[in-house]
C-alpha cells in the first residue's frame, strides 16, 4: 500500500503563517471595544457578510490546495527486499488534487465544449472497412455512460441537475439549521424564535445575507458537482485537461499573489509613510525621492527585468530544487517579492499625506508638549487613525494584484508556465479565440471566477472602510 510524505513549500508556509497571524489578531481584537464595534458593523452589513462568505469559500479552496504531498513509490521485485525506504514520486500533489481526482485524471485528446460527448473539431478516423473519413470522435470520458448520446444527453443532464439541486437544498437546510440553533442558543430562545431573529436580521450578524449567499453558491455547486462526475462541465483545453479543474487550481495562485505580496508592501508603506509625514524635513525629502524615482520607472518594465533576473538565478542553480513544483514555487514567491517591492509607493504616499494632517491635531500636539516620545505618539495616536486606510488599501490592492498576475502571465513574465493561474489560462485562450469556430470556454471560465473573486474583495473593502473610518458617523 502506497503512502505519502507531506511537502511544505515556501508559499504554503507563508500562507498558513499569515492565516495564523490573522487568527491571533482577531483574538486580540476581542479585547478592544472599538475593534469589536467596528467588526460588529461589518458583520451587521448584508453586503459585508455576502462578500465575506464568498471570500471564505475561495480561501477554503486555496488552503486545501496548499496541503501538498508526494506519494511513496514501492520498489518491485528483488529491490523490495533490499529497499528500506520507498522512493518518492517526483510529482507534488495537493489535497485538492486528491479530492478532484476524477477531474484531474480524465484527460481527453483535445478541445471539447462544455457538457459535450464528442470532440470539438473533426478528425480523420479509420473505419472498420479500412476507409478513412472525417467526423467528430466521441470523448473518452465525457458522456461515456450514454449509450445513445444524441437522444439521451438532454435527459441525463436534466436528471443530474435535479439531483444536484436536491442535494444543495438538503445541504442548505442543514447549514441553516446549525446557524439558527447557534443563534437561538446565544439568545436563549426557542428554535422558532431563533429562526425569526435570523430572518429579520436581529441575530447580531447579517445571517440572512450569509444564508442566502450560501443558498446561491450551493445551487450552483450542487448541479456542477453532479454533472462533473460524467461530463466536462466547462469543457477541456487544447491538451484535453478539464477546465473546471484548472479554474479551481488557479484560485490558490491568485490568493498567494494577493496576500503574500502584502507581507512586503505593508511594512515598507506603513513605516516609511508615517515617518515621512510625521518627521518631515530631510527624512521626508529622501523618502519622497525614493518613491518618486520608483514611480517614474514603468512598472511593467521594472517587474519584467526583476523577474527575468530571478529566472536566471533559478535556471543556474537547479540543484536548489528537488522537484518541478519547488522550482515553480520559487518563481511564484519571487514574483510576490517583486510585486511587493514595486507596489508600496501608492499606500506610502497616502499615509504620508494623512499623517501630515494628523500631526497638527490638538491631541498630538498635546502629547508632544508633555514630552511623549515620537515612537509612542506614532503607535498610540497616529497609526490607529490610519488603520482604516491601511485595511481598505490592502483589500483593494488584493484585487489589483490578482489582475496584475493575469496581465503579467499574459505577456509571459508572470508565474512559471507549469503553475496554473488565471493569467496562464487567459494566455492559453488568446490563440483559441482566433479559431473557427471559436473556443471560448477557457477564457469565460477564468473570467467568471476571477470576476467573482475581485468583486467580492472590492465590496468587502468598501464595508471595512466604512466600518473602520473613525470620522464616519
Amino acid at each position: 500500500m502506497m503512502g505519502f510524505q507531506p511537502v511544505v513549500l515556501w508559499t504554503d508556509l507563508l500562507l498558513f503563517g499569515l492565516l495564523g497571524c490573522i487568527v491571533l489578531a482577531a483574538w486580540s481584537a476581542r479585547r478592544s471595544e472599538p475593534m469589536r464595534a467596528a467588526w460588529g458593523r461589518v458583520g451587521a452589513s448584508g453586503v459585508g457578510m455576502t462578500s465575506l462568505t464568498l471570500l471564505l469559500i475561495f480561501v477554503l479552496v486555496g488552503l486545501v490546495d496548499s496541503l501538498h504531498y508526494r506519494e511513496r513509490l514501492e520498489p518491485a521485485g528483488a529491490e523490495a527486499a533490499e529497499a528500506r525506504k520507498a522512493q518518492l514520486s517526483t510529482e507534488v500533489r495537493s489535497a485538492l488534487d486528491a479530492l478532484a481526482e476524477p477531474l484531474r485524471t480524465r484527460v481527453e485528446k483535445t478541445y471539447s465544449a462544455p457538457l459535450a460527448w464528442q470532440l470539438f473539431s473533426k478528425q480523420t478516423v479509420e473505419g472498420k472497412d479500412g476507409t478513412q473519413h472525417r467526423e467528430f470522435p466521441r470523448l473518452k470520458y465525457g458522456g461515456a455512460g450514454l449509450q445513445y448520446p444524441e437522444q439521451d444527453l438532454a435527459g441525463d443532464v436534466t436528471g443530474r441537475i435535479a439531483i444536484g439541486l436536491a442535494a444543495a437544498a438538503g445541504g442548505w437546510l442543514v447549514l441553516a439549521g446549525v446557524v439558527v440553533a447557534l443563534v437561538a442558543r446565544s439568545r436563549r430562545v426557542p428554535f422558532g424564535a431563533g429562526w425569526r431573529a435570523v430572518w429579520r436580521g436581529k441575530g447580531g450578524l447579517a445571517w440572512r445575507a450569509m444564508l442566502l449567499t450560501l443558498a446561491g453558491v450551493l445551487l450552483l455547486v450542487g448541479p456542477i458537482t453532479a454533472l462533473a462526475t460524467e461530463y466536462h462541465v466547462f469543457g477541456t483545453d487544447k491538451v484535453g485537461q478539464d477546465v473546471l479543474f484548472l479554474t479551481l487550481k488557479s484560485i490558490r495562485t491568485a490568493l498567494v499573489i494577493g496576500t503574500l505580496t502584502t507581507l512586503v508592501t505593508l511594512p515598507l508603506a506603513v513605516a516609511l509613510g508615517i515617518v515621512a509625514g510625521y518627521l518631515g524635513g530631510w527624512v521626508d525629502d529622501v523618502i519622497q525621492y525614493v518613491y518618486t524615482v520608483l514611480n517614474s520607472i514603468p512598472g511593467v518594465l521594472l517587474i519584467a527585468a526583476a523577474v527575468l533576473m530571478m529566472q536566471v538565478v533559478i535556471d543556474t542553480h537547479p540543484e536548489w530544487f528537488e522537484t518541478a513544483a519547488e522550482r515553480a514555487d520559487a518563481r511564484l514567491l519571487a514574483l510576490c517579492l517583486i510585486l511587493g517591492m514595486t507596489s508600496w509607493t501608492g499606500l506610502c504616499r497616502l499615509l504620508r499625506g494623512e499623517t501630515l494632517k494628523l500631526r497638527e491635531l490638538e491631541y498630538v500636539q498635546a502629547a508632544r508638549a508633555f514630552g511623549v516620545s515620537t515612537t509612542r505618539i506614532l503607535a498610540r495616536h497616529v497609526l490607529p487613525n490610519l488603520m482604516h486606510l491601511v485595511l481598505i488599501a490592502l483589500v483593494m490592492d488584493f484585487s489589483g494584484l490578482v489582475l496584475a498576475e493575469a496581465v503579467l502571465s499574459y505577456v509571459g513574465i508572470g508565474v512559471d508556465p507549469n503553475t496554473i493561474s488565471f493569467g496562464t489560462m487567459i494566455n492559453a485562450a488568446r490563440m483559441e479565440l482566433a479559431r473557427e469556430p471559436m473556443v471560448w470556454w477557457s477564457l469565460v471560465a477564468a473570467f467568471i471566477f476571477m470576476f467573482v473573486l475581485v468583486l467580492a474583495a472590492n465590496l468587502f473593502a468598501d464595508v471595512v472602510r466604512d466600518a473602520f473610518d473613525p470620522r464616519a458617523s
